[in-house]
């Protein structure tokens, strides 16, 4: 080791100067994100679950699924799901129906989450559906979520 003692300073140095250098690979510019479409002003038809969420923050993420729950309250089965994005507006949605598998035994309901940068939010609360038919559910209001 003591005999390498003198070359330290020149090791040190020579660190430093690479570090302090200009790179010598170019890195290329990042590519613009492409934009994104515009919604179609016509509404979706075909049977499905619609309604408006209020008090959702912009660039909010939003999660809406139809389950199948057993008598605990545990999810069976998933019968229909949307993502949105919130724009700080009543956000309308529509969640298409698969009316033809009904599931035996498992009560109906609506569930969502609103999350903000990877966090949890908001929650919709349950809300039971009666049975899979075209429906309006109007203004749904989000709670804080715990």
């Amino acid at each position: 080791m003591n005999r390498y003692l003198p070359l330290l300073p020149l090791a040190l140095s020579g660190l430093l100067a690479a570090c302090t250098s200009e790179p010598t690979t170019t890195v290329p510019p990042p590519t613009p994100a492409p934009a994104q479409a515009e919604p179609s002003a016509e509404p979706i038809r075909g049977p499905g679950l619609r309604g408006e969420l209020l008090g959702v923050a912009a660039g909010a993420d939003v999660d809406l699924a139809l389950l199948g729950v057993d008598m605990r309250g545990r999810p069976r089965a998933l019968l229909g799901q949307v993502h949105l994005r919130g724009n700080g507006e009543p956000l309308p949605f529509h969640l298409p129906l698969n009316t033809g598998h009904t599931p035996q035994d498992l009560r109906l309901e609506l569930r969502g989450r609103v999350s903000h940068s990877g966090r949890l939010v908001q929650r919709l609360p349950a809300r039971s559906i009666a049975e899979l038919t075209d429906q309006d559910l109007g203004a749904l209001y989000l709670v804080p979520a715990p």
